[in-house]
């Protein structure tokens, strides 16, 4: 049978169709491809309808995790996942995951069933003014007047949530709405919308730009997660090797250009930003990440070149000396254009390269004084160092916490574009088993054999630590490893928190950011079926790691004792303030 069923065939016009149904084949003709959420009323017919389609709906145990998973949909593949809620609570519960997409651009779509509309205002179960809460958090967020207009609807949500900066869409949907039925020829289904359209930077900006980068002395690139989902993967490379520029990943700007790239300077992150006179923002926002442009952390006086989709962030909180409107992509051609009618590289030999490959020398090598100590428990540093000798080079990285995250980020490498999902520009705690989730769903379609590590703090893994059953119950291949140091920053050893425990109630003596030491978290993947481990040496992490990866059937939890005092090294804090200098 046809995919668009309705549109191809012709009906009796006798015939019906529920409104369950219009909404799924609306999404189906959009080419949406997979949804997430948590069923009950008055929305279960539209997951049903959805599966009967073809569109995946996996279920979760938490419409937060839920729309964070929908959103990285969106990110990995350019085209929006589905987040289905309940109305009311459910609906509420799946803002948190709307903000997050939309801090990040990422395109989502929410589906909230919401009261009868012959109930309104009546004090209707679960009634709650869900249009105007969502449009704090949404490019786009309506009620359709009707079924039939339900289809147009769900384009524009579609279309709304990925052209020009991508972000969140809501529709509601009332229950009536759900099992009301039309006539099947009433019902006009829109054509799919078409691929966000390609905008070029203003020929004299690129010409300008090119022009400040090749009188440069010290200059440095700044590759974002924006360049990571306008896939300008090829032309950025390009640039970097052709003008052997140096060039500094964003967090999940990570793989753009491989972390072991000879020109990727994210071991000298300070000292690169510090000291340039000119910087390239690809897709890089300047706020809190990169610390807003502003001295002390970079040069009164440095030049920076703005490439970015949104017009709006152009000259945010520093004066740009250029700025490129237009898609990333598109935009890193035509700086490739100009560096290829006049050919020009940055000497190798400079003492830009000097100082930073001397930096970058020192700082690998304290991590590496880290990584080799022998002493038990294991630090951050040693945990990620086995972690990363076996993680396989096209695997997926999602990583949450605090020091898990941000110790994690400059020691686990990237070599492929879109593979680290991290807190991202919102910072958010509880992403990373939707985020796996998510990822593993799109690597089972699109890379079988693709294995997805979630790295997790052992505070971070609570928030959504349920979702292991849905890992388990739709078999995903995922390794998942807390970094468990019995608290939130540091904690406190068994025998700590006993003595504690003489001098009064937990509640009034324990330090705030302490959590049960040595908890077994792996207990709660074995109970839903899956492997688990808890490893306290490097031998047992390497040899847990390696039995993880070759088993293909189960998915598995590693946990992972560290220090529960270990931090950064020395001379580092949170990336908040200083990183990697």
């Amino acid at each position: 049978m046809s995919e668009n069923k309705f549109a191809d065939r012709s009906y009796n016009s006798e015939e019906k169709v529920s409104g369950a149904t219009v909404i799924a084949q609306a999404l189906k003709t959009q080419d949406v491809k997979y949804m997430f959420g948590v069923v009950g009323f008055p929305v279960t017919e539209i997951a049903i309808a959805a599966q009967q389609l073809g569109i995946r709906y996996v279920g979760m145990r938490n419409e937060q995790a839920a729309c964070y998973a929908a959103s990285a949909v969106g990110y990995l593949t350019g085209r929006p996942g589905v987040c289905l809620v309940v109305s009311g609570p459910g609906l509420v519960h799946a803002l948190g995951g709307m903000a997050n997409a939309n801090m990040n651009c990422w395109p989502v779509i929410v589906i909230g069933g919401s009261s009868e509309t012959s109930q309104d205002t009546m004090g209707a179960f679960q009634e709650f003014p869900q249009v105007e809460a969502c449009r704090l958090y949404s490019k786009f967020s309506v009620r359709p007047n009707s079924i039939g207009a339900i289809p147009s609807i769900i384009e524009k949500a579609v279309r709304s949530s990925i052209y020009g900066r991508p972000g969140a869409c809501y529709v509601d949907i009332p229950a009536d709405f759900v099992n009301l039925e039309a006539n099947v020829n009433s019902i006009k289904y829109v054509e799919c919308c078409m691929p966000p359209p390609v905008s070029m930077a203003e020929p004299s900006a690129v010409c300008k730009a090119a022009s400040l980068i090749r009188k440069a002395k010290q200059p440095l690139l700044i590759v974002g997660k924006g360049a990571a989902y306008a896939q300008a993967e090829v032309g950025i490379r390009k640039l970097v090797e052709q003008c052997k520029l140096p060039f500094l990943p964003t967090p999940m700007g990570k793989g753009v250009v491989p972390d072991n790239h000879p020109n990727c300077v994210a071991a000298a992150r300070s000292r690169a930003l510090q000291f340039a006179d000119v910087i390239v923002l690809f897709g890089a926002r300047l706020n809190w990440i990169l610390h807003f442009g502003l001295p002390p952390r970079y040069q009164p006086d440095v030049k920076f070149i703005q490439v970015d989709i949104c017009a709006e962030e152009l000259g945010n909180n520093v004066k740009p000396a250029v700025t490129l409107l237009g898609d990333i992509n598109a935009v890193t051609k035509q700086l490739l254009e100009q560096f290829d009618k006049a050919p020009w590289q940055y000497p190798p030999e400079s003492n830009w390269w000097k100082t930073l490959r001397e930096k970058m020398k020192s700082n690998k090598a304290a991590s590496q004084e880290l990584a080799s100590k022998k002493s038990l428990p294991m630090n951050y540093y040693t945990a990620f160092y086995h972690v990363q000798e076996q993680l396989p080079r096209d695997c997926i990285v999602v990583s949450e916490g605090a020091n898990t995250m941000d110790i994690g980020r400059t020691v686990l490498q990237n070599y492929l574009p879109r593979h680290r999902l991290d807190a991202g520009s919102f910072g958010t705690m509880g992403v990373g088993l939707g985020f796996a989730i998510a990822a593993a769903m799109v690597a089972k379609d699109r890379n079988p054999g693709q294995r997805v590590i979630c790295v997790e703090g052992d505070s971070a893994f609570g928030f959504s630590g349920m979702e292991v059953e849905t890992i388990c119950r739709y078999n995903l291949p995922i390794t998942l490893l807390v970094v468990n140091n019995n608290g939130i920053y540091q904690g406190i050893d068994r025998d700590s928190w006993k003595e504690m425990l003489k001098f009064g109630d937990a509640a009034t003596v324990v330090p705030p950011m302490c959590l049960l030491p040595n908890a077994h978290y792996e207990q709660v993947m074995t109970a839903f079926g899956g492997k688990g481990y808890f490893v306290q040496t490097p031998e047992e992490l390497r040899e847990s790691l390696k039995q993880s990866l070759m088993e293909i059937a189960k998915p598995s939890l590693i946990n992972i004792m560290i220090d529960p005092q270990g931090t950064r090294k020395s001379q580092d804090f949170h990336w908040l303030t200083r990183s990697n200098m």
